[in-house]
């Protein structure tokens, strides 16, 4: 791997592990509303986001206005739809999650993002053509068995699962075609486009705002830490690397989520389940076993000290 590609992998690494700490806060909030965590969530992150981009970004909008004024209609209008198409899709993918967390099970919600992988990496391979050599087919076999190991529990939980997973997969293949936009601006529109679909469902369902001072701390630091930096992290990541890459590092996110479940809420854990996830985890490994080798040995030469001569 290039010296330069190493920060792609380690913003992508660093945005899973974040998302595997999710359900901690979210399990603070599981007296509320799926839909109303949702909104504000949403809305908190969209002013936050703008807020920045407003203050600190305003010659990358409109480098990317530019950008797009440049392209010709049908390509501008390509970039419409998939914008609208990506910020309903991580909507999706967010209130099911949410759902999924406090009205199902965390385990249902760890095993989306198990899902979730073979789906980005499947997507990968026949939507955008990005090859996948016999030690990567290696890798989704051991993952595949796996989820089929875990798969043998509840055929509910297992459906919520395939269907978070489907909308973030299909999120990350689209950011994948748009490449040529500035990262945090786009999701910034993706904010704003998932702000303009919750606001009907919102005025129709409001009665009052919460007032807790709990409630809204929370919101503040998952719209933060649990929204903003690691979705950026990893669109960030999508610049150097292949969707299908990304897709298999989200395996990292249901072993830290099973961790969390099982030391920080003392849910039970069995055999299989160790089993599995030990899998789950060497497929990691195994797929970005040329990656990691890459940056084991780089490491030793930048810690060499530097002599005179």
């Amino acid at each position: 791997m290039k010296e330069g590609r190493i920060k792609y992998f380690v913003a992508a690494f660093s945005a899973v592990i974040v998302w595997g700490f999710f359900s901690i806060p979210l399990r603070m909030l599981r007296d509320y509303p799926a839909d109303q965590i949702l909104y504000y969530r949403i809305f908190t992150s969209l002013i936050l986001t703008w807020l920045y981009i407003l203050l600190f970004r305003k010659k990358q909008v409109k480098s990317d206005i530019k950008y797009v004024q440049e392209q010709d209609k049908f390509s501008r209008k390509k970039i419409l739809w998939l914008n609208l198409l990506a910020g309903l899709l991580i909507t999706g993918n967010w209130f099911t999650f949410i759902y999924a967390v406090n009205n199902v099970n965390l385990k249902s919600a760890a095993f989306a993002y198990m899902v979730c992988p073979l789906i980005t990496a499947m997507g990968g391979f026949f939507i955008l053509k990005e090859k996948l050599t016999s030690t990567k087919l290696l890798a989704l076999g051991l993952a595949s068995i796996s989820i089929l190991v875990l798969a043998q529990g509840s055929l509910i939980d297992v459906l919520w699962s395939i269907l978070i997973a489907a909308l973030y997969s299909f999120y990350l293949i689209i950011q994948r075609v748009i490449h040529s936009i500035d990262r945090f601006n786009m999701l910034g529109l993706h904010l704003f486009i998932a702000s303009v679909l919750m606001i009907p469902f919102f005025i129709y369902e409001f009665q009052s705002f919460p007032t807790g001072l709990s409630f809204w701390l929370t919101i503040l630091v998952i719209s933060i830490f649990f929204t903003i930096i690691p979705l950026f992290l990893s669109l960030y990541a999508l610049i150097g690397m292949p969707s299908s890459t990304l897709g298999i590092i989200i395996y990292i996110n249901p072993i830290v989520a099973f961790a969390v479940a099982f030391f920080y809420f003392h849910e039970g854990i069995s055999v299989s389940q160790l089993y599995s996830y030990s899998l789950l985890l060497l497929a990691v490994i195994v797929f970005n076993w040329v990656t990691l080798k890459e940056m084991i040995i780089k490491l030793p030469s930048r810690n060499k000290p530097v002599t005179s001569s």
